[in-house]
């Protein structure tokens, strides 16, 4: 299972650690992923997504999952979510 947000498509980043005496050291940052459930009340059905902490802020933010997804661009979408997002739309 790859570590990438599920709504956002945020993954891990690449980059330097650099010490007192300028010594890099490649190294690698990891989203805060965390697996969450929510329940669609239009479709009647849970799901179950790997989301970073910042995607669970704005799902809160925006009144629940179903919102979110109508308002969330396609592109940083899985293809579970996709699905959920047609069917909410039909």
């Amino acid at each position: 299972m790859s570590r990438h947000c599920e709504m956002t498509g945020k993954g891990p980043t690449t980059g330097n650690l650099v010490s007192h005496s300028n010594i890099k050291t490649r190294t690698r940052w990891l989203p805060n992923l965390k697996r969450k459930k929510y329940l669609v009340p239009e479709l009647m059905q849970t799901i179950t997504a790997r989301l970073s902490t910042h995607a669970i802020k704005t799902i809160d933010k925006q009144g629940g999952i179903s919102r979110a997804l109508l308002l969330a661009k396609d592109e940083g979408l899985s293809d579970k979510l996709l699905h959920v997002k047609k069917q909410l739309i039909k």
